[in-house]
């Protein structure tokens, strides 16, 4: 194996961390936001988790941006005034707790 192969080996296994660590991550975040999304709408416990879950699974379907629209979906329909720069906000601040909580073996 040349020196230029074990370089290509050693970014595709970098790559392929990343791509783990960002999924991992985004997960977590949407659980998080699920679960402070719950509390705002007034559920709690099973329920809380459900919803939490609802929005992990909301991810995984194809598109772009599927859980800041249900979560603007769900506050709308509930009648909870959240902006879209408050949600979006909240996703970036769950987003890096998410990825630290990962990082500290969390």
């Amino acid at each position: 194996m040349t020196t230029f192969d074990k370089r290509e080996e050693a970014f595709e296994k970098q790559f392929a961390h990343d791509e783990e660590l960002k999924f991992k991550a985004t997960a977590r975040r949407n659980k998080l936001l699920g679960l402070w999304a719950a509390e705002k709408m007034g559920l709690s416990g099973a329920d809380a988790d459900s919803y939490a879950l609802s929005l992990v699974m909301a991810d995984l379907e194809p598109g772009d941006n599927n859980v800041a629209r249900k979560l603007r979906k769900d506050f709308d329909a509930k009648g909870i005034e959240q902006s879209d720069h408050q949600i979006a906000r909240t996703m970036t601040e769950l987003t890096a707790k998410a990825v630290a909580d990962i990082k500290a073996g969390r």
